[in-house]
């Protein structure tokens, strides 16, 4: 993997705290306002306000001398990598994404699989270097690497929209997408603020009990409202949800939740994910494969159209697979992260009944970068 200009050092937590250095790549925030002294932050669903001196619930957004302050320019991870892994499986199949994160999240979830970079300042442990970089740096990264879309990940994204936006401005005038992966815990100030840059929107939705949301930091009425304010603003939407055994796969609940999604939009694709002990959650068995099957067979019987098992490559029959909702034809072959064959032509059309396939399908960029994982730099568990 090419590496960022040599120029640029690495900040390692040396001698000082971990939120003094991170303290230092800051700037004055643009989604806020004014309240009678104090801030109102309006990135995420918490909608935290601040009085002087005060960090918000994700730590990093913080009231400093009468404005937020905000992270920017650095990054915690930087990788450029198949656009399946984000996952989306209706932009762009098969092209490289490059992704960047910082540190810090609104969530506290105990199976975090990020949560080096995710729990920063909550968790002792979740210590890792940063690197200071600039847009413009990102942005010529991603072009170097091939990459049609440019991705922000590893933390929660929705609390660094102001450096998303500002690497986002850079990639965009150079003809590259741009894509958020998020817990989907938002506001509809942030929607509009990122909707001039971003076309895909990767939602995290865990589970549809508002009491469990609650033990996870955040709301579930907040990410179903964040969902359907995203597809009304016309954003490219791809929901996953990972398969906890006795968390969130209750067949009751997965019904209710598919449920939701074909009533925004049954061309919604729904991902189901295996998950594996991480984090603080090392007590609940892995998931299985007749787990997902099941909970894709509930996404189906729900109505959903495009509804993919993942994280068990290989061993989920054709749930890896694009298929023809009208004639069933398989139109993109896959493989975990890999796609094997795609028949759809520039216009998202089956090549053997002309059914449109609903998705992002044509970029001058999209056939470029096919390339496997490689990190520039990334710290993840």
């Amino acid at each position: 993997m090419r590496r960022l200009d040599n120029t640029i050092e690495t900040e390692q937590v040396a001698g000082g705290s971990l939120a003094a250095m991170l303290d230092r790549h800051t700037c004055r925030g643009e989604l806020w306002r004014e309240e009678h002294g104090k801030v109102r932050c309006l990135a995420c669903g918490h909608r935290c306000l601040l009085k002087a001196g005060a960090r918000g619930v994700c730590k990093v957004r913080f009231h400093q001398g009468g404005e937020l302050r905000v992270p920017f320019g650095y990054v915690a991870g930087l990788a450029c990598d198949p656009i399946e892994k984000k996952p989306f499986f209706h932009l762009l199949p098969g092209c490289a994404a490059l992704t960047f994160g910082m540190m810090g999240c609104d969530f506290q979830c105990s199976f975090c699989q990020n949560w080096v970079t995710s729990q920063a300042l909550r968790d002792p442990a979740a210590k890792a270097p940063i690197r200071p970089v600039s847009a413009a740096q990102i942005t010529r990264a991603a072009l170097e690497e091939g990459a049609a879309v440019v991705v922000s990940s590893y933390n929660e994204p929705l609390i660094t929209a102001e450096w998303a936006a500002a690497v986002f401005r850079e990639a965009r005038a150079q003809g590259l997408l741009c894509a958020f992966v998020s817990n989907g815990h938002g506001t509809p100030e942030a929607l509009d603020y990122l909707s001039p840059w971003l076309t895909g929107l990767k939602i995290d939705l865990k589970g549809f009990d508002e009491r469990r949301y609650r033990t996870l930091g955040g709301s579930l009425a907040r990410v179903t409202e964040t969902i359907r304010g995203a597809v009304a603003r016309g954003f490219w939407v791809e929901v996953v949800t990972l398969i906890i055994p006795g968390f969130n796969d209750d067949p009751v609940e997965l019904r209710e939740l598919a449920g939701f999604l074909v009533g925004v939009n049954p061309d919604i694709p729904w991902h189901v994910t295996a998950f594996h002990p991480d984090y603080e959650m090392n007590t609940h068995r892995a998931c299985r494969v007749e787990d997902l099957l099941r909970a894709a067979e509930i996404g189906r019987q729900a109505g959903l159209r495009y509804v993919y098992a993942g994280n068990l490559p290989g061993r989920v029959g054709n749930l890896e697979d694009t298929r023809c909702p009208t004639c069933g034809e398989v139109l993109i072959r896959r493989r975990g992260f890999t796609v094997l064959e795609n028949r759809l032509g520039p216009a998202g059309s089956c090549p053997d009944c002309g059914q449109r396939v609903p998705g992002v399908w044509n970029l001058e960029r999209a056939g470029r970068g096919r390339v496997g994982e490689r990190d520039i730099f990334r710290n993840q568990s």
